[in-house]
């Protein structure tokens, strides 16, 4: 008998190395960290089969697609027979309404737990960020990653981070048999847009005095890594993801290019929270803290599952740069060329005073 034809024969190798791997679902699959993920999962030689979730179908191919909202509690049957679930399917856009944007995170979280459980998924994995631990002036740097959350709901969707870890928490309870994993990455950089990216959008970094800042990265790559990771139950509970070590401000300072604009904390904390409360920022009050205090993380579990970042601190930092560059942002609030135009012959101060020229503009017209 004539021996098969190769492509044949890589085809049963592939098919035997991949049969005894997992059934993996990816929740928010069709952009953004859930499509880089289900991209990266379909390729790999460790998994099953792939099925991805989301309102829209992506460009995974390789992927089973199944078109619907987290929230719909239909989705049990798309899940049966998986084996793992990664939810990704979260909104921490900016610019989202608070109040649908807690909604859509709590329940199509509840929804997805609920419906892992039915659909005899063993394992899910959350994504949240290690905002969670709060930033502090008397934080450990670094903290550990079973440091007590500290953190407030007054940061740009941290009460809901808080909100999906405690549903995570009290899953197993009320699902015995259903094992849950969080991952908590620091500030994320890939193709985001968030409230600390759009502090290096600023022409001058704010400072508010007597605070030490401290910043640790994490690319998109490695999250995704990280991500398989879990989903192939390499490392389980709740662990931080990041690059290792982190920099000081004087650091990232010099490292950009970017002069610092030091304010009083009263003046800084002042003005962030009238200028968001007349909704011209989107970034409450909450938000500098991050930009104030550590909040640092080890990374000692994945290190010790042998995972390691491909990126560092200060790579991160150059391809931030590059990303926002020809951005300005004024306390968190994007400016066309002639807001920043006005903003910087101010003296570019950070944002925060900076940012009257934009009131008083906003106020003109509308006739007040």
């Amino acid at each position: 008998m004539s021996s098969p034809d190769p492509q044949v024969r890589a085809a049963r190798n592939l098919s035997t190395s991949t049969s005894r791997g997992p059934v993996v679902a990816v929740t928010g699959a069709a952009s953004g960290i859930g499509a880089l993920l289900t991209s990266r999962l379909a390729a790999s030689d460790e998994v099953k089969q792939v099925v991805a979730i989301d309102e829209r179908r992506g460009e995974v191919s390789e992927a089973t697609w199944h078109i619907l909202d987290v929230r719909d509690p239909a989705i049990a049957e798309k899940l049966r027979g998986a084996d793992v679930v990664v939810h990704l399917a979260l909104d921490l856009d900016l610019e989202t309404d608070s109040a649908a944007r807690t909604a859509y995170n709590v329940r199509g979280t509840q929804t997805v737990l609920t419906a892992a459980a039915a659909a005899g998924v063993h394992r899910v994995v959350l994504c949240t960020s290690a905002m969670v631990y709060g930033a502090l002036p008397d934080n450990d740097i670094p903290l550990s990653e079973d440091a007590e959350l500290r953190a407030t709901a007054e940061a740009t969707g941290v009460g809901d981070l808080l909100e999906i870890e405690r549903l995570g928490r009290r899953a197993p309870r009320a699902h015995p048999g259903l094992n849950v994993t969080v991952v908590r990455p620091a500030v994320l950089v890939g193709g985001t847009d968030t409230a600390l990216t759009r502090y290096f959008e600023s022409p001058r970094l704010l400072v508010v005095a007597g605070s030490r800042p401290t910043w640790q990265f994490c690319h998109v790559e490695d999250l995704c890594s990280a991500l398989e990771y879990a989903a192939l139950e390499k490392v389980d509970g709740e662990f931080a993801v990041g690059c290792d070590g982190w920099l000081e401000q004087e650091e990232v300072e010099e490292l950009s290019g970017i002069r610092r604009m030091e304010l009083p904390s009263a003046v800084a904390l002042g003005a962030a929270a009238r200028l968001h409360r007349i909704g011209l920022t989107p970034s409450p009050a909450g938000d500098l803290a991050y930009t104030m205090h550590p909040w640092v993380v080890s990374v000692g579990r994945l290190h010790d599952a042998g995972w390691r970042p491909r990126w560092t601190n200060e790579e991160v930092l150059a391809e931030l740069l590059e990303e926002v560059a020809g951005r300005h942002t004024v306390a968190g609030r994007r400016l066309g060329r002639k807001d920043a135009t006005a903003a910087g012959a101010a003296g570019a101060t950070v944002a925060l005073l900076g940012a009257a020229a934009v009131v008083r503009r906003a106020r003109k017209r509308r006739g007040l």
